[in-house]
Formats: C-alpha cells, sequence, structure tokens
C-alpha cells in the first residue's frame, strides 16, 4: 500500500503539474509551505517516494534472507526493485526537465508494474501458507474442460455491481416473507400490501443504491468535459436505471424459478413460492423494460441502447449462457454492473469517452474481489444447490488468490482513472485509504479462513467502492 499511495499520489502530483513549482531533484530548492499547495504536493511526493523505497528495500532483504521464502516470490520482489530503480530515474528525469511526454506515462507505468509485481509476491507467498483447509470440499466435477473454466456461481448472480450485496438479507424481510409465503400456502389471500412488496422483491431494490450511484459517479465525470448536467438528466438517467434494474431482477427470478426452490437462500422468492404467478411476472417485468427504455429515450438513443444492452446482457447472457456454464461468469457478468457507469456518461455527453470506460473498467474488476468474498461464506450452499462455482471447483485456496489479484487490478485501475481526469485529494485519500482497509481484510481472510473472515471482507469491498463512487461525485462537482 506504500507502493499504492506512490502511485496514486504521483497520478495525482501530475494533473497538478508540480513540476511547476519544484524543477530540482531530489529535494525541491524551496522550503515546504501552506502558501504553495502544488509545492506541498511535490515535497509530499519526495518524501514518500523515499520512505517507500527504503521500506521496500527492507522487504526485499527480509526475503533474501528467509529460506522458506520461494523462488518466484524473490523474483518478483528482485524485478519490483530493479523496476523502482528505473521509476526513481524517470522522475528525475521528469522532475529536472519538465513533464514532457512520454515520461509522465512511462513514470505512472512503472508505479503501476512496481505495486503489480508486489501483490503477485504477496499472493505468491499467501497462497502456500494459507492453502486448503482440511475440511475444505473436493472439486466438485462439472464435466467441462481439465482447467475448470466451466461452473457457475450463486442464484441471485453478481451480474450487476451490487448483486452480491442483496444476499444478506434482513431478519425483518426475511420475517415478513415467510409470513407472506405461510398466508399463501394457507390458502388466505395475500393483502394488498403483501402482493406489493411481492412485486417489490421481484425488482432486488437493494441492487439499485450501489447501482444508481455508478451512474451518478458516471454523470458526475461527464460533466467534467464541459457538458451540461440538469436536474432532468440526472431524474431520467436514475429512474430509467432503476427500472432497468427491476426489469433484470424480474426475469432472474422467472428463469430461476427451479433453481431457487434448491437452495436455502433463495427458496422463499415470490416467483419460487408461487406468491407471484410466472405469467404476471413476465408481464411485470417486460413492462419495467418498455418504461425504462422510454424513459432513456428521453435522454438520448445511446442511453437507451446502453439500457436494453444492460437488461438483456444480465437476464439472457448472463442468467441463461453464462452461470450454467463457465466458473467465470462472475468475472464476465461483472459487465452488467459495469454498464450504468456508460448511461450516465452517455446521458450527460450522448457519446462514450475513456474516463466513462474508466469507471466501468473499475466496476468490472473489482466485481470478482467484491462477489467472490461471498462465494466462499456460502460455499456449502452453493454446492448443495449444484452450482460449481470457484470455491467449489477451484478450491477455496485459488478463491482467495483470485480475490487479492482482482482487489490489485481494482486498484490499478482506480489508479488510471485518477490520471485521465482532474479528480482531486479525496478521490486519491478514499482510493488509498480504504483499498489499504480491503486489503488487510483480504489478508485476514487468507489466514483465518472463516466465514466471518469472508464476511468481513466482503463488506470492506462494498465500503471501498461505495466511498469511491462519492468521492468521485464530491470531486467531479467541485472542479
Amino acid at each position: 500500500m506504500g507502493i499504492y499511495l506512490l502511485v496514486v499520489v504521483g497520478a495525482t502530483a501530475a494533473m497538478a503539474d508540480v513540476t511547476s513549482a519544484c524543477g530540482s531533484w531530489p529535494l525541491c530548492q524551496q522550503a515546504p509551505s501552506l502558501a504553495e499547495p502544488v509545492l506541498l504536493v511535490a515535497w509530499l511526493h519526495r518524501v514518500v517516494a523515499l520512505a517507500v523505497g527504503v521500506l521496500t528495500l527492507w522487504t526485499v532483504a527480509v526475503a533474501f534472507t528467509s529460506e522458506t521464502v520461494a523462488r518466484r516470490v524473490k523474483a518478483a520482489l528482485a524485478g519490483s526493485v530493479a523496476l523502482y530503480g528505473v521509476q526513481v530515474g524517470i522522475g528525475a528525469v521528469v522532475a529536472t526537465n519538465g513533464a514532457s511526454a512520454p515520461f509522465p506515462m512511462v513514470h505512472l507505468v512503472a508505479g503501476m508494474g512496481i505495486f503489480g509485481g508486489l501483490t503477485l509476491a504477496l499472493a505468491w507467498h499467501l497462497e502456500p501458507r494459507t492453502g486448503a483447509d482440511a475440511s475444505e470440499h473436493a472439486p466438485v466435477s462439472t464435466g467441462d474442460a481439465p482447467d475448470g473454466t466451466a461452473g457457475t456461481d450463486t442464484p441471485h448472480g453478481p451480474g450487476t455491481a451490487a448483486e452480491a450485496t442483496a444476499e444478506t438479507d434482513t431478519a425483518a424481510e426475511a420475517d415478513a416473507t415467510t409470513a407472506s409465503a405461510a398466508s399463501a400456502e394457507s390458502g388466505d389471500s395475500p393483502t394488498l400490501g403483501q402482493r406489493a412488496y411481492a412485486y417489490f422483491r421481484l425488482m432486488k431494490p437493494r441492487l439499485m443504491w450501489l447501482l444508481c450511484l455508478v451512474a451518478s459517479a458516471g454523470m458526475a465525470l461527464a460533466a467534467t468535459t464541459g457538458a451540461p448536467l440538469t436536474v432532468a438528466t440526472v431524474a431520467f438517467t436514475l429512474s430509467g436505471g432503476v427500472l432497468a434494474i427491476g426489469a433484470s431482477g424480474t426475469f432472474n427470478h422467472v428463469l430461476e424459478r427451479d433453481v431457487d426452490k434448491e437452495m436455502d437462500r433463495t427458496s422463499d422468492r415470490p416467483v419460487a413460492t408461487h406468491e407471484i404467478p410466472v405469467r404476471n411476472a413476465v408481464a411485470f417485468g417486460l413492462a419495467l423494460a418498455v418504461v425504462s427504455v422510454t424513459v432513456f429515450l428521453q435522454l438520448n438513443p445511446l442511453a437507451a441502447v446502453l439500457g436494453v444492452t444492460a437488461i438483456l446482457f444480465y437476464s439472457i447472457v448472463y442468467t441463461l449462457l453464462l452461470k450454467p456454464n463457465t466458473v467465470q461468469n462472475t468475472v464476465i457478468g461483472g459487465a452488467a454492473g459495469a454498464l450504468p457507469a456508460l448511461i450516465g456518461w452517455a446521458a450527460v455527453t450522448g457519446g462514450i469517452g475513456l474516463p466513462g470506460l474508466a469507471l466501468a473498467g473499475i466496476v468490472f474488476v473489482w466485481t470478482p474481489a467484491h462477489f467472490y468474498n461471498l462465494a466462499l461464506a456460502y460455499k456449502d450452499d452453493y454446492e448443495k444447490g449444484g452450482f460449481p462455482m470457484m470455491p467449489v471447483v477451484r478450491g477455496e485456496a485459488t478463491t482467495r488468490k483470485h480475490i487479492l489479484l482482482w482487489l490489485a487490478a481494482t486498484l490499478l485501475t482506480a489508479t488510471a482513472l485518477a490520471a485521465l481526469t482532474s479528480l482531486g485529494w479525496l478521490y486519491a485519500a478514499t482510493t488509498t485509504a480504504l483499498g489499504a482497509v480491503f486489503l488487510w481484510t483480504v489478508i485476514r481472510l487468507h489466514r483465518e479462513r472463516t466465514e466471518g473472515a469472508a464476511f468481513r471482507a466482503f463488506h470492506a469491498s462494498n465500503a471501498y467502492l461505495g466511498a469511491l463512487l462519492l468521492a468521485i461525485v464530491v470531486d467531479a462537482l467541485a472542479i
């Protein structure tokens, strides 16, 4: 995380054009002053670089003097140290000769490479030390290729970035659902409120807050291009998004009603319990989809096309094609959660821009790092339902390693967004601080290997993305 802090500070410093305030190396000629924020940024960058350099050398020294550290771990650390030397040299050139292309970009890429190398070393180091538990189930045969590229994940599915959040039901909702189901089984007619609540549940409402936040961040970023951001644009985008999520969720309930009956956590869904007839649910989903597209058309055709794509991708591509056939459905399915970022950008600009794609990329790579924690916590339930999720197919140790690697990809993509935009220090501080918390919980997951540790990492992932999106909105609107 020290390296990551250095990379983020460097990306932010490049946007602030610190070379205009500090054109010397290794120290600035002028002392740091509160009256010159840019000069403070320059000094912070140099101090962090020195501290992190010492820490990196110490880490490598400890590794190379230990006989228990694997060769590939030492190789990754050695490569990172060598690249750090290159990074220092490039930084000196940028500081003394100005931030002329291509040096700033090379400087940033080198820093990201160092972070990637250290993360890979960490993943390799943790893997044999926190490998399969004695209680870990053997992988389930799926009739797939030996590399285990086929399988599925939770019946809820992570097709949208927030879907895993819906797994943690509140006691109040569970009680209300149980009462409603009991009423239906006893022959009593449900009240109007119970029926309305059942249709509300079809829409998977708890997916909406995070996905609306993703779309909001996309709109805020788009506004930094000079395109007008109006109240009407925000209203149409968020309402169309809510309706699209509702349509996707409803179709998912319909298509997985038989599977839902087999799972402990999904057996009380309205369609699975026949609380809502299939015909009614289909009609409800179609109505939501039509209204959603109509709302998006009030913005522009591209927003409508992206909205339709999101509904079709989640309902057909993810639910029918990816989920039953590949263990990578969590990864590929993350595209559905990333689409609201593009919808938000398109709603404001009428097109698709590079910052919008970078924001979508953050959500896409965050999804596996987020959802695999829940897959670990509910591994037995997935296996019971016949779903060869990654922990079932490839084992828990491999899943934990993938969480760490996808987390690294998330942090690096967040750095790329900082380099592409003028986002400020709130964004930089958020991705560094909450990223550190996320990483800490993932390492604890490697060491503890408990359901509680998996849920801790799951909630940390939610906190990271939620806070990051809020920081984007605040920083972008403040520009």
